[in-house]
């Protein structure tokens, strides 16, 4: 859950950018049902640990870096977490405007939803997983959540502008 948290938080930073950064109305709508259901998971994310009395990670912009493969160095690390973009594809994605950050949105972003579908494996795959009722519903709609999207964006990747 800790992980997870930090993880939407990048994908919540990433769909902030659409408003500044392109007209695609198609992009904008996926940005808003992603931000909200990214948004609504790291709330329940945050209750599930506070009940458990487990300490509530808060993303920061370093932790955002380390996460994404960029070690105080400025050497890469592995990243800790799969799909998450790293540091030079987070300032692409800043830097495009138009169709440029369209493609590079939707590249990412698939690849960050490909990457929580890894995470939620690796957690069915924890032992007693399937015990927490509420846990396992949280993980199965993420799940879920993240195929259909991955969808849409691959369908929009066909687009053309």
């Amino acid at each position: 859950m800790k992980g997870m948290i930090m993880h939407h938080a990048q994908a919540v930073e990433m769909t902030a950018m659409i408003d500044s950064h392109t007209e695609n109305k198609n992009l904008r709508l996926l940005g808003s049902r992603i931000s909200k259901s990214q948004s609504d998971e790291i709330q329940f994310m945050k209750r599930w640990l506070e009940a458990r009395g487990e300490q509530i990670p808060q993303p920061s912009a370093a932790m955002m870096m380390n996460m994404s493969g960029m070690g105080a160095t400025g050497q890469p690390r592995p990243t800790l977490m799969p799909g998450m973009l790293t540091a030079d594809q987070m300032l692409a994605l800043r830097s495009a405007k138009g169709a440029e950050f369209d493609q590079l949105f939707l590249k990412g972003m698939i690849q960050h939803h490909t990457g929580a579908l890894v995470m939620v494996k690796d957690m069915f795959g924890t032992a007693g997983a399937g015990q927490d009722a509420e846990l396992f519903n949280f993980a199965t709609d993420v799940d879920s959540g993240q195929r259909a999207e991955i969808r849409i964006m691959e369908n929009l990747l066909g687009e053309k502008p």
